[in-house]
This record gives structure tokens, C-alpha cells and sequence, in this order.
């Protein structure tokens, strides 16, 4: 092991968000961890925040869309001790309850797309990965 951080884990959060054909909605990511993977829109949650209110917020922020949240489908354990990352993070389903996606964090994000679970690219973020095979839909 080198360079371990001793930290506490940081909490993020996510949407799988679904259209009207079960495509989902995958952002690609621009930024460190996990730069140039495609993933749920989503990110940190603030001191004093709920996880619910963080995904509300984070994807408006992201993607300039409302969404209601629909239940809890995940919460992932991201541990890469060599690269000094823990993070745990729901990941909720969500709909669109008004607004069209559009890239609104150009640093943050290069695109957005909506995806068969068939087809879906690669490569994909560990949030996503695990949330999809803990729901036996990839």
C-alpha cells in the first residue's frame, strides 16, 4: 500500500433515472474519481444535508432537470485504498417530473446520454457497476 489516507468515508449520492422505454440516464464524467467513466448523475452530499435532498440538488445542478426520488435501490461501498477513496452513496431511483437534460457543470461533465441496459459503454463508474448488478439488470 502507499500513500494511504487515513479519513473518514465521504457520502455522495445518485439517481437511476429511467425514460419512458427503460433506457437510463448516464452522465460522463470529467473530474476525479473515475474520470471518463459514465455513471448516474449525482455527487456530494453537504455537511447537513440529507442524501434525498443532495440527489434532488445535484442533478438539477448537473442536468437542469427536476426529479422526485422513488425509493432507495442501492447503497454503494466504493473502497480504492491505494488511491486514498471510501465513499458510501445511495443511489435512489428517480423520475423526471419537468425540464430536459442539458450539461449545466461543463467542467464537471462532457455528456449525457440515455442508454439500453444492452448497450450500455463502457467505462462505466463503480456506483453504477454495483448498482446494476445488485439489481440483476445488466
Amino acid at each position: 500500500m502507499k500513500n494511504v489516507v487515513e479519513a473518514a468515508p465521504r457520502v455522495g449520492c445518485g439517481a437511476l433515472i429511467e425514460n419512458a422505454t427503460s433506457e437510463i440516464l448516464l452522465v460522463k464524467r470529467k473530474r476525479a474519481p473515475e474520470k471518463n467513466h459514465w455513471g448516474f448523475p449525482g455527487g456530494k452530499v453537504d455537511f447537513g444535508e440529507t442524501p434525498e435532498a443532495a440527489t434532488i440538488r445535484e442533478v438539477m445542478e448537473e442536468l437542469g432537470i427536476k426529479i422526485n426520488l422513488n425509493g432507495l435501490v442501492h447503497l454503494v461501498n466504493y473502497i480504492d485504498i491505494p488511491a486514498g477513496q471510501h465513499w458510501l452513496a445511495p443511489v435512489y431511483n428517480a423520475v423526471i417530473v419537468s425540464g430536459s437534460p442539458s450539461i449545466r457543470e461543463p467542467d464537471a461533465l462532457s455528456e449525457y446520454k440515455w442508454f439500453s441496459r444492452t448497450d450500455l459503454p463502457s467505462p462505466l463508474t463503480q456506483a453504477t457497476l454495483q448498482t446494476l448488478r445488485k439489481t440483476q439488470k445488466i
